[in-house]
């Protein structure tokens, strides 16, 4: 009788453990980002009329010039709510994801002889910067850029990428942190940069250029 008490206090012992057991291991697996998951599907339903609104008002006013678009759009940020800015950062980088496609990176490649990381994403800056007509008909076909550039034309657009960092800093008169626009947007999967999504479309190699982009080969070569 002894023997069964015991053994029946050690069937329930190793019973507990085994429990223990599992509950540590659910509680040690990685949590999914839910944000990131949804990512995708948000892209979608991201406004973005406001910013292209300040897009092609900036491109009306600055006649070409970057610079002037670049204080324009600052300027006319710094006017609208915190929410309104980080908006803005938001569609910007919608705008620049979207355009991730090879070749949109051929054209890059054409127009300015390399592509690296940096001048890859200014080029899309660039792109942006002339504009959403010329973005929409240059994300349908890229080669569409014949219409657009100019041989020895700068398509380096840096400074789109700061209009609404500056913007936030001269509302709040604060130092940019983590209640700025890019965080918030990188929080919400909004990464161009390590975390962007694979770049659309297929590789290329630089003897497919001229058949790949017939029109803007001949422009610039």
């Amino acid at each position: 009788m002894f023997k069964q008490i015991i053994l029946c206090f050690l069937a329930i012992f190793l019973i507990s453990c085994s429990n223990e057991k599992a509950v540590t291991k659910n509680q040690n697996q990685p949590e999914i980002n839910s944000k990131i998951i949804n990512t995708n599907s948000q892209m979608d339903t991201i406004k973005t009329e406001q910013f292209w609104s300040l897009i092609d008002k900036a491109v009306e006013s600055s006649h070409g010039d970057n610079e002037l678009k670049e204080e324009f759009l600052t300027s006319e940020l710094t006017k609208l709510s915190l929410e309104e800015i980080k908006d803005f950062e938001i569609a910007y980088r919608k705008a620049v994801i979207d355009a991730d496609d090879f070749k949109i990176m051929a054209a890059a490649k054409i127009i300015e002889g390399y592509v690296s990381d940096d001048s890859y994403l200014y080029f899309r800056n660039w792109i942006i910067g002339q504009g959403k007509k010329v973005y929409d008909e240059t994300l349908k076909k890229p080669d569409y850029l014949a219409k657009v550039v100019e041989e020895g034309e700068s398509t380096d657009f840096e400074s789109l990428l700061y209009v609404a960092t500056e913007a936030y800093s001269r509302k709040t008169g604060k130092e940019e942190d983590e209640s700025f626009p890019r965080d918030t947007a990188i929080g919400i999967g909004l990464d161009y940069d390590f975390g962007a999504p694979p770049t659309k479309g297929t590789d290329w190699t630089e003897k497919e250029l001229p058949k790949l982009l017939p029109e803007l080969w001949k422009k610039m070569n």
